[in-house]
């Protein structure tokens, strides 16, 4: 899994090392993240956050998932992209997900990491995905304006999606094609 940089991130594979910097993203955020985001406790633990960067990091190993941390500097961490989901065989796909430092937004930051990762995803030689989805609540304008800035197009509303908060939340659907999608061999489609 390689290293991404955009012209003020570094987007830095998922590992152990950034436990105590993304505990302390998730401390920062709760309030922000809890009207967008499930429930998951212990995301401000640095020892529980080691345990979830190690599964991360042997994902990508295996190539089942990605997930990188932003980081304008190398050492704070002020969001996460994820790719989970990730079917091989006819399908080429993947779920994206991610979160952005609530200081940070309206910077244009998640649009430029974003850009980096649809690109990795993309890449004939790479990962080579065919298709992207992503979610969204539709009272998060911000989200959308980001999805529609890169590309996704809009699938349809699923109702009842996600449990938010304890309540369960309805969902926009969008996705992005590959328009550059190159066959895979007969290894992939297994």
């Amino acid at each position: 899994m390689k290293r991404l940089r955009t012209a003020r991130l570094h987007l830095l594979p998922a590992h152990p090392a950034w436990a105590v910097a993304t505990a302390e993203f998730f401390a920062r955020n709760a309030a922000h993240l809890a009207r967008w985001e499930p429930r998951r406790p212990g995301l401000t633990d640095a020892s529980r956050q080691v345990e979830w960067l190690s599964q991360a990091a042997a994902s990508a190993a295996e190539g089942s998932a990605w997930r990188w941390l932003l980081s304008p500097d190398g050492f704070q961490v002020l969001g996460s992209v994820s790719v989970s989901q990730v079917v091989r065989g006819f399908h080429h796909s993947a779920t994206l997900g991610y979160a952005l430092d609530a200081a940070q937004q309206g910077r244009g930051l998640m649009h430029e990491a974003l850009q980096a990762v649809v690109a990795e995803l993309f890449e004939p030689g790479g990962i080579n995905l065919h298709r992207l989805q992503a979610a969204y609540r539709p009272e998060n304008l911000r989200s959308g304006q980001v999805l529609q800035r890169l590309g996704f197009r809009e699938i349809g509303l699923a109702r009842d999606y996600l449990c938010i908060d304890g309540a369960w939340c309805d969902h926009l659907l969008t996705e992005r094609l590959n328009p550059d999608f190159r066959e895979a061999d007969d290894a992939t489609l297994r």
